[in-house]
């Protein structure tokens, strides 16, 4: 036979779509050619391939070999098909039988040696190869390097063959049924019943109001900014926040893990673990939302179902925060390219921390703040106002007194805070199936209803601050959120009123008569 046929996958954003990877062995003088849109790695597998098939004592044919990879117009990339390519080339000429490489896909970087070495994006792949088995009605096994079998065995009912070395594979198919064939991997149990571990509230000293506010919106899954001087304490608070999460399911993990598969930063130990990333100040638009030649998740992928904590907000450049609003409003990001698009989800809890000033010493009990009125006004309207309506909670972050930082650290745990917020999401979940941060317009309408004081409290409230509609709803949404943690029916004016309190910072920032100066 001089010609074989294999299955495997290429990422295209989320999308792992299936190649078809055709080698065909003619007559004529030895070449070695890979088509179908090929990047530099994958022509690179023409002498990875050959030193391996050789080191491996197979033998390398010396003939026109033609490697196809289609579909020609997806772009192929990374050394992951160097494992199909050496399979096909050991089919085509007859050293391994080809009759049962149509039951499986392949994936694996080859090193010269013959072994197989990790590769990114296997879960993707993995979740990819399922969902159209189930729609095709016939699923594949999947062959692929040993590194990647947790993560990839992750995907309930997938079935994963790891293998070490190239001869491996090759024995699993020169082997009787049942004789030295590869063994189907099972995710580890420690992976699945393990308990993620994050940093405890018990270390944060006092500040029971940021607390009270960072429950709030964990339990409504709202954004919120802290601002307060320096050493208050807001990055210690947001180092915590992911642990007073509702937990996650199974979907959303496997969602969450997919996207990091695909940039290599996930490990098996982290299943279930919600993402904190906190990128830096200087990060570029294109390290935020994703990008490149071909595109690749930016950070507020890699958060999400996780946290994207931005600390010392108003330094980051404004264009790079102004490409935050359509993803906290859709949930979703999608990079255009002039030949392509890639789609990637953007579910993430965003956590801002910022100084009240560019000393940041307004309104310190003790320091005293020498910025001017204007130095103020135009450090804080670095952020603009879209992208600040858009976050839900708004919340000053006081300096304690030193009475308060020389006594040890009391206070609720982190597992007790989860707790309450784990209550207030199953009522979430069983009065809409969703949480109350993505209510649309008209389910605010029919869930977040307040009762006459309340209503009247909002209205005014509205016209004081001069609030937009959008702010009007995200305000009700949150009286929702603390109406759920207090198990009440009916939103009421204790619940508006604690909502009214939770979009002042700033501007009581801007109100302060000059501060402490």
């Amino acid at each position: 036979m001089s010609l074989a046929v294999l299955k495997s996958r290429a990422l295209t954003g989320m999308q792992a779509q299936e190649v078809t990877v055709e080698v065909h062995l003619a007559n004529g003088l030895p070449a070695f050619t890979i088509v179908g849109l090929p990047d530099t790695e994958v022509k690179e597998a023409r002498d990875r391939v050959r030193a391996a098939l050789q080191n491996g004592r197979f033998d390398f044919p010396a003939r026109r070999i033609t490697v196809n990879l289609a579909p020609a117009d997806l772009p192929k990339e990374s050394g992951r098909f160097d494992l199909p390519i050496a399979l096909g080339i050991l089919a085509a000429s007859g050293q391994i039988p080809a009759h049962e490489l149509d039951r499986y896909e392949f994936a694996g970087e080859l090193s010269l040696s013959g072994e197989l070495r990790p590769i990114r994006g296997a879960l993707a792949m993995t979740y990819a190869m399922r969902n159209s088995g189930a729609a095709a009605g016939r699923q594949r096994a999947f062959i692929l390097p040993q590194a990647n079998a947790d993560e990839a065995a992750l995907v309930m009912d997938a079935a994963i063959l790891p293998a070490t070395t190239l001869q491996q594979v090759c024995a699993h198919f020169a082997a009787p049924q049942g004789e030295d064939r590869l063994t189907r991997h099972q995710a580890a149990a420690a992976t699945q019943t393990a308990i993620p571990r994050y940093p405890d509230f018990t270390e944060v000293k006092g500040q029971l109001h940021a607390k009270r506010a960072l429950e709030v919106a964990a339990a409504g899954g709202h954004s919120i900014l802290m601002v307060g001087p320096p050493g208050t304490g807001k990055s210690m608070l947001a180092a915590r926040f992911p642990g007073i999460l509702p937990p996650m399911s199974d979907e959303e993990a496997l969602e969450s893990a997919a996207v990091r598969s695909l940039t290599g930063v996930f490990t098996a130990a982290n299943w279930k673990a919600r993402p904190f990333r906190a990128p830096h100040h200087t990060a570029s638009g294109v390290a935020l939302v994703g990008g490149g030649g071909n595109p690749r998740p930016g950070e507020i992928s890699l958060a999400h179902r996780g946290v994207l904590f931005l600390d010392e907000l108003p330094e980051f450049d404004r264009r790079v925060l102004e490409v935050l609003r359509e993803p906290l409003e859709s949930g979703r990001i999608t990079i255009s390219r002039a030949a392509r698009q890639a789609d990637f989800p953007a579910r993430f809890q965003l956590v801002a921390a910022m100084n009240p000033c560019p000393c940041g010493y307004l309104s310190h009990a003790t320091n005293k703040c020498r910025c001017t009125p204007d130095q103020v006004g135009r450090y804080q309207s670095r952020i603009s106002g879209p992208l600040l309506d858009r976050i839900d909670l708004q919340i000053q972050v006081a300096s304690l007194p030193q009475e308060d930082l020389l006594k040890e650290a009391a206070g609720e745990s982190s597992q007790t805070i989860a707790a309450r917020v784990e209550r207030a999401f199953a009522r979430q979940l069983q009065r809409q199936e969703k949480a109350n941060h993505v209510l649309s317009t008209a389910e605010i309408d029919r869930h977040c209803r307040p009762d006459a004081a309340a209503e009247q409290l909002l209205r005014t409230a509205m016209t004081r601050l001069h609030w937009s509609a959008r702010a009007y709803h995200r305000v009700l949404k949150v009286a929702r959120t603390i109406a759920d943690l207090g198990d009440a029916a009916v939103i009421g004016q204790d619940h508006v009123a604690e909502a009214i309190q939770y979009r002042r910072a700033l501007r009581e920032q801007q109100d302060a008569p000059g501060g402490n100066r």
